[in-house]
């Protein structure tokens, strides 16, 4: 996912730099203003990159001097085609992906919601095992499962992919039963079985080895399986929480009922999302989100290096902000209950993310470095 040179020339057309004025232009509309000076200081420190917080800036201006009606058709603003087309060139210049195959959105979740709507309820999906949540409650809630079976904590109708240790967390797809759909979050194994696959690529940012970063990255993957792949990626960083905004790229037949289903259920990404999208992806952008990720794999340094220290196994945490820690034969439940009322941290029980997850809890490295630090230090004193 090499930056291309054009898609900094689209994004410089439309960010200004960190401090700027901007004069009202109608005022026979709104209240006039004779001018608007907005100067937005550099901070070191997370959660929002300086380049992003001064476009997000210059957009709330923008508004000001533009009739509101004018922006409320998603697809007839410029906005919306210039982070398209940003994103196309930074993502997939080399992947045949185009700017008109990218849906924006409001993040994963959304995306997941929206496509179950798509996929309809006479499927049958797969998931790994542990994985997103949201994967399986949407396929509940669309109707695709079968009764939450007690005994085994699982729901009807769907092939869970056992996922551990053992095999690496990624699973043996040769003796997986074929489904409609599979949902991954790791894409360096597609199959040609005939099945959809949803690849969520959230935290692509974070990879730093070999391993790709779009489905389409994988040799031979678009003549194999070109008619159904689709690849959803959250790329902007704005407030982490608060402002996001996603992309999700297909390119081909199903595109169309998709973009139908978007039209309907959705009244597009906010304006201002769109904005913050356009400045992450400006040169400027791009090296503060590199940064914000750089500063979080620092912290799962100290988190990693904690648990270790301690005697603990843990998994995951190169190529995702989370760290996966194994309590052999424990509940994860108690553990979870044992470090929020003994540490007062607060960490994620892994059956949270399916059957597959018990024993294991799940820590972010989100937050900021003194927490960070002080939950370390908790932790330590709780199972030294």
């Amino acid at each position: 996912m090499a930056t291309a040179p054009a898609a900094a020339a689209i994004v410089s057309s439309f960010v200004s730099p960190s401090s700027f004025s901007v004069k009202a232009s109608k005022p026979d509309r709104i209240r006039p203003v004779s001018r608007v000076d907005v100067s937005v200081p550099c901070v070191s420190s997370p959660p929002v990159p300086c380049r992003c917080s001064a476009t997000l800036c210059h957009v709330v201006v923008w508004f000001i001097e533009l009739l509101f009606f004018e922006l409320l058709t998603n697809d007839q603003t410029s906005l919306i085609f210039k982070l398209r087309a940003a994103i196309a060139a930074t993502y997939y210049a080399d992947l045949g992906i185009e700017e008109t195959d990218i849906f924006v959105s409001d993040g994963a979740k959304c995306d997941i919601s929206r496509l179950q709507v798509l996929f309809g309820s006479n499927v049958k999906i797969a998931v790994q095992d542990p994985s997103y949540p949201a994967y399986v409650d949407s396929s509940v809630i669309m109707g695709q499962t079968g009764l939450y079976q007690e005994d085994v904590q699982k729901y009807g109708h769907i092939e869970y992919m056992r996922c551990n240790p053992e095999n690496g967390f990624f699973p043996d797809l040769s003796s997986v039963l074929r489904t409609d759909v599979i949902f991954f979050c790791s894409p360096n194994n597609p199959t040609d079985n005939g099945s959809i696959i949803v690849y969520d690529s959230a935290y692509a940012m974070y990879i730093s080895d070999d391993s790709p970063k779009s489905i389409f990255e994988i040799p031979g993957a678009k003549e194999r399986l070109s008619p159904n792949m689709l690849d959803s990626l959250v790329c902007v960083w704005v407030g982490l929480w608060s402002l996001r905004s996603s992309f999700f790229s297909d390119g081909h037949p199903v595109a169309k009922d998709f973009n139908r289903i978007v039209c309907t259920c959705f009244n597009g990404a906010s304006n201002i999302s769109q904005a913050g999208g356009l400045g992450c992806l400006s040169p400027e952008g791009l090296k503060a989100m590199s940064d914000l990720v750089g500063f979080y794999k620092e912290n799962t340094k100290i988190i990693v290096d904690t648990f270790t220290s301690l005697g603990f196994n843990i998994y995951g945490a190169k190529n995702a902000p989370y760290v996966w820690v194994h309590f052999p034969g424990r509940n994860s439940w108690d553990v979870f209950a044992e470090i929020l009322e003994n540490a007062h941290v607060v960490t994620t029980p892994g059956t949270g993310f399916g059957p597959g997850g018990e024993g294991f809890v799940r820590v972010s490295v989100f937050g900021h470095r003194e927490n960070i630090i002080e939950a370390a230090r908790r932790l330590k004193q709780l199972y030294k």
